[in-house]
């Protein structure tokens, strides 16, 4: 029997490699003036980013601990083999609410086979993590094999992004309403990444869309040029600016010669906080060996 991969809606993977490697995902809470709504199942990306440039402001909660119950007694009654692989626990409670469902689900399910997989990884670089496991599901790897290889990419994936609107960071509680205006005023585009803990952290400030950009492309080799970029699949994923999206690859491209690419919309989870014309890229930093 195939592994059964599971995942929440953090992970940003659009839905056609969801469908081809029969990936369930959880959906995270998205609350819009104390109304809760369910990432990517009752609220699209589109319409969170539309009402963001309207003012509009969103919150998200965690997954419920009812769903995950919900969640893994099915699988457990199907007696399927499955590895839930969890949003970064340094950015939400999500992975430790489901340790704590899936453990007090044994004693009514001792034969439950679930092993959950703390991803330090957000979106679309959490994405990466969830797609290759569905990969080697689906090529019939054993769950050791796939519990391998999530470890390396936990400790070997890279998230390089920016915000276009410093102002979100703010509403988020990462920047200061002083660094916020300041920000504004001059035109700033942080450079955020995320730490080995699984944390947001800022990385650098430059000056302009373009320079940015530019920017995040000498980043990757900084990072990156130890570990065969070329033929790696690297994740671009958009605050609702595909435009941008599209010129960050085609920058990549020329760069270093990539082409396999995961192309997203941020979701609402992850949207919610980082804002309209967010643009992101992952990868790894060492050549992983299949």
């Amino acid at each position: 029997m195939a592994v059964k991969i599971l995942s929440d809606s953090a992970c940003d993977l659009p839905k056609e490699i969801l469908d081809k490697y029969n990936i369930d995902i959880v959906p995270i809470i998205v609350i819009k003036d104390d109304e809760e709504y369910l990432d990517g199942v009752t609220i699209d990306p589109k319409d969170l980013y539309y009402d963001m440039r309207a003012g509009q402001v969103y919150k998200t909660a965690q997954i419920a601990p009812k769903m995950f119950e919900e969640k893994f007694t099915e699988l457990a009654n199907k007696e399927e083999d499955v590895i839930y692989i969890a949003f970064s626990s340094g950015l939400s409670s999500t992975y430790q609410t489901s340790v704590i469902v899936r453990d007090s689900l044994k004693e009514k399910y001792p034969n439950m086979n679930i092993d959950i997989v703390d991803s330090k990884s957000a979106s679309v670089g959490f994405g990466l993590l969830v797609h290759k496991a569905g990969k080697m599901a689906k090529e019939g790897k054993s769950k050791e094999e796939i519990l391998r290889m999530l470890d390396f990419y936990v400790d070997h994936i890279e998230h390089i992004f920016t915000v276009d609107d410093i102002e979100y960071l703010f509403r988020g509680g990462r920047v200061t309403r002083t660094q916020a205006f300041v920000g504004g005023l001059l035109n700033i585009k942080p450079i955020l990444d995320v730490s080995e803990e699984g944390k947001l952290q800022p990385l650098e400030k430059v000056r302009g869309r373009a320079k940015v950009l530019k920017r995040m492309i000498q980043i990757m080799e900084e990072r990156g040029g130890k570990a065969d970029l070329k033929n790696q699949t690297i994740g671009i994923n958009h605050g609702d600016d595909l435009e941008g999206a599209m010129k960050l690859k085609e920058m990549i491209e020329k760069e270093y010669g990539c082409n396999d690419f995961i192309i997203n919309i941020v979701g609402c989870a992850i949207g919610a906080h980082s804002g309209p014309g967010t643009l992101s890229v992952f990868f790894l930093n060492e050549k992983h060996e299949d």
